[in-house]
């Protein structure tokens, strides 16, 4: 039997090297005053050693803080000193924002970029700096701690960010660890430790950063993507070979268009279990996609605060197009309206969900009166609205923040951009609420084409026009190739927003 792995890029370590890393980071914390609930942050693209950062908390009851790369002001300054983290490991060529940004009193480890990781990214490597400690030469030099639990942590998490900052997710301790990994093996569907996952998506997320640490918990190889591409993940699935993977929609709707002769090069029969969450995709796209890879595909649904809560497999999502799934193992939800009394069947209203057993409570970082504004009877709501079914399953129409007051009437933007992303040549699309003199506000949206095609902002009009009531028509489209996104392909409704409302971007700025 080939020996446990992990790898990324040119990175490849035995599951055993991965874990005695990680103590040797373990003792490196230590020796810096980082002790058991002291946080600290990962400012990294994705690697082995990101992987190895996060593992070391496990050993000495510390707090990862993986954070946003990209981020390089107010955002970074937020996460940095919301966190109140001790030490920061960071990459060479992100030392700039984070020496602006950091708490004062904070440490930062400098952590050298992997030549894969600058090919990647299309960049010369950068020299280390010569300003801090390098990690490499700290772990050659630092004993491990002793290999035991002294409180498994799954960290402290920030949501995305993409309708306002952060929040900060705390999780509390872990009280039965197999349990946990036995929910977490079961919604990720690890169904079997001598499989290979791809993460594909950044690790300062919490699914990605889960799947790779409880992968390699559970016996899996693990490999993880420095950057996601389309013929690199087909490449990836046909020679490791890969039989688990998690995808966003976004990630999907790049395979889906590649070209017919790219697809058919590669063979994908390898793969057992693909996950997807996070976005909206349309459900032509994603029949497209089990037409091509197989009934393979397993949605679930729920937040960071919360874990997975709603789960569907390929099949049961052909039978019920569009949805996201039923209550999965002892977790559950329920639909509230304005008032707080339960909405019917089909009646659309605000998701509050509630963990599975295993899954651990949690409080937001400094604010606990944020919880109790989100909670109804031991139920969060991460914002989103939806409706269920009559045979159970939950559908989600849009988030209560995105939601628009137009004249009086609700419009879900969500619904128009399912809509939109029906038209073939349609990328991704985001509808969001703009000032209207008239009704308050209506709806723009922002439309991603594909290259060289020749749809044209009314006709997109007219298709939605075609498909829904007439007061349901954005008063405004735009075709818009640069949508502001993460890396993982999910826009930033938030910085189009601030395009169109100038006080939203003013209060933004001011926030942190």
């Amino acid at each position: 039997m080939t020996e446990q792995y992990l790898r990324s890029g040119d990175q490849y370590r035995t599951a055993a090297q991965a874990k005695e890393r990680s103590l040797r980071i373990a003792a490196i914390l230590r020796e810096r005053g980082v002790r058991t609930g002291d946080r600290y942050a990962i400012v990294m693209r994705n690697e082995l050693t990101f992987v190895e950062a996060a593992m070391a908390a496990t050993s000495i009851g510390a707090i990862p803080v993986p954070v946003n790369w990209h981020w390089t002001g107010a955002d970074l300054a937020h996460i940095l000193n919301d966190s109140e983290s001790k030490v920061v490991f960071v990459h060479t060529d992100l030392l700039d924002a984070v020496e602006i940004n950091k708490p004062a009193a904070a440490t930062i480890i400098e952590v050298e970029v992997p030549d894969f990781v600058a090919r990647t990214y299309r960049s010369e490597k950068p020299a280390l700096s010569g300003r801090y400690e390098v990690l490499e030469s700290l772990i050659a030099a630092t004993d491990p701690v002793p290999d035991t639990v002294v409180t498994p942590s799954l960290g402290l998490l920030y949501t995305s960010g993409t309708t306002g900052f952060s929040k900060g997710v705390v999780r509390e301790r872990v009280e039965d660890p197999e349990a946990l990994a036995r929910g977490i093996a079961q919604a990720y569907r690890m169904d079997d430790p001598s499989w290979t996952t791809l993460v594909t998506a950044p690790l300062y997320h919490a699914s990605p950063l889960y799947q790779a640490t409880f992968a390699t918990a559970l016996g899996m190889n693990v490999v993880v993507m420095p950057k996601f591409d389309a013929v690199e993940f087909l490449r990836s699935v046909a020679e490791e070979p890969i039989q688990h993977a998690q995808v966003v929609p976004t990630m999907l709707r790049r395979l889906l268009s590649l070209d017919q002769d790219v697809q058919d090069s590669y063979d994908v029969s390898a793969l057992r279990s693909v996950l997807h969450s996070a976005a909206a995709i349309s459900v032509e796209q994603k029949k497209a996609a089990i037409e091509w890879f197989g009934p393979v595909f397993h949605e679930f649904y729920g937040g960071t605060e919360t874990g997975p809560v709603v789960a569907c497999t390929s099949e049961e999502w052909l039978r019920h197009p569009g949805t996201v799934g039923r209550r999965f193992a002892d977790g559950d939800y329920r639909i509230l309206r304005a008032d707080g009394t339960r909405a019917e069947i089909g009646e659309p209203g605000q998701i509050y969900l509630r963990s599975m057993g295993p899954w651990p409570d949690f409080t937001y970082h400094r604010d606990p009166e944020k919880r109790r504004s989100v909670e109804v009877d031991g139920y969060i709501t991460i914002g989103d609205v939806g409706y269920e079914d009559a045979d159970g399953y939950l559908y989600l129409t849009d988030r209560a923040i995105d939601m628009v007051n137009s004249g009086g009437v609700n419009l879900y933007p969500k619904e128009v951009e399912n809509v939109i992303l029906g038209l073939d040549d349609v990328v991704d699309v985001a509808v969001i609420g703009i000032p209207h003199e008239d009704l308050g506000e209506h709806l723009a949206a922002h439309v991603e084409l594909r290259p060289g095609s020749a749809l044209t902002e009314a006709d997109i009009a007219a298709h939605v026009r075609a498909n829904l009531a007439k007061y349901k028509v954005p008063s405004v489209v735009v075709l818009d190739a640069d949508l502001p996104r993460e890396e993982t392909g999910k826009i930033f409704k938030r910085r189009l927003r601030e395009r169109y409302w100038p006080a939203a971007a003013e209060t933004s700025t001011s926030a942190s």
